[in-house]
């Protein structure tokens, strides 16, 4: 069964498979991605994002066709292990390099209490299963961070299509998402994120 598998072993293969997606297959589902992702939000709405790295789905056509709709994009900003701070994402040229290999706005930081204010928020994941159960890498930062969140928020979790799985494990601190974004299946919605 799935859910029998560490959570060690899920990221350790994820990984792996993400390292060997070449150039070619990324660009294409990087630009799937940011066709739907322009859709998620209208104009005047504040929605929290982040820049993928290398080996995540998406690029950053997926946070500019965001601001095309007119919304306010938000990019999360490393520190010490606890709920992530925020700044305005301004286009490429407002990025830097950041710890854990990151880029983060140069813009000014707001303090994670904004992370309420978002109608939408994407979250990056090596894995969501049908339940909403998210597998990120294991710092603990968003979950430290969605508990701040609206009640009303949509919780996006951003993966490849093989990244959607049945069963992850789950703990008590992880929050559930309540959609799974993908390059070819688009938007989906997953179980209650309250069960």
């Amino acid at each position: 069964m799935p859910g029998e598998r560490t959570k060690y072993a899920w990221r350790r293969e994820i990984l792996a498979t993400r390292a060997a997606v070449g150039p070619a297959e990324h660009a294409r589902e990087a630009s799937a991605l940011a066709a739907t992702a322009a859709l998620l939000a209208g104009a005047d709405e504040v929605v929290c994002a982040y820049v993928p790295t290398k080996t995540e789905p998406g690029d950053l056509r997926m946070l500019d066709a965001l601001r095309e709709r007119g919304a306010t994009v938000l990019l999360p900003v490393t520190g010490a292990p606890g709920p992530l701070s925020w700044a305005h994402y301004a286009g490429a040229d407002s990025l830097r390099p950041a710890r854990y290999g990151l880029l983060e706005p140069t813009t000014e930081s707001l303090p994670p209490p904004v992370v309420a204010e978002a109608a939408t928020i994407l979250v990056p994941a090596l894995a969501v299963d049908r339940r909403g159960v998210r597998l990120g890498r294991g710092a603990g930062y968003y979950d430290r961070t969605l508990g701040v969140a609206s009640v009303g928020a949509r919780l996006i979790a951003v993966v490849r299509d093989i990244e959607l799985v049945v069963e992850l494990p789950e703990e008590p601190h992880d929050h559930r998402m309540g959609w799974a974004l993908t390059p070819e299946a688009g938007l989906s919605e997953l179980g209650d994120p309250r069960a």
